[in-house]
C-alpha cells in the first residue's frame, strides 16, 4: 500500500525559498531544482523507509534522503500510512537544530 506524502508549512516555505533564491540568477535553473526535489520526493510514496535515520534525532523518528545539494527531511507515520516532509535543507547550511528532538 502507498504512503501518503504531506508537505509541512516549513517545507513548503523552504523549498520556495529554494526556488526564489536560485530564481535571481536563473529562472530556468529555479524550475529544475524545485521540479527535481518534487520528483524525487515521490519516491517516498513506495518506499517510505528508503533514507537512513537522521543521526541527531534523538528519537531515531527523523529520516532524511538526498536530492543533489539538497536534504529532505522526513517523519514516517506508519499507522497513517503517510510521511511527513518536515524540511528542505541545502547541504552547505549548519545543520538543523529544530530537527534535533
Amino acid at each position: 500500500m502507498d504512503y501518503e506524502v504531506i508537505w509541512t508549512e516549513p517545507a513548503v516555505a523552504d523549498l520556495q525559498a529554494i526556488t526564489a533564491y536560485i530564481a535571481r540568477r536563473s529562472p530556468t535553473a529555479a524550475e529544475r531544482v524545485g521540479t527535481a526535489i518534487l520528483r524525487h520526493v515521490e519516491i517516498l510514496n513506495t518506499f517510505p523507509y528508503i533514507g537512513p535515520v537522521y543521526p541527531r534525532s534523538r528519537s531515531g523518528a527523523i529520516r532524511e534522503i538526498l536530492c543533489k545539494k539538497h536534504r529532505i527531511f522526513y517523519r514516517v507515520n506508519e499507522s497513517a500510512k503517510q510521511v511527513l516532509i518536515l524540511t528542505v535543507w541545502h547541504g552547505s547550511r549548519d545543520e538543523p537544530s529544530s530537527l534535533v528532538e
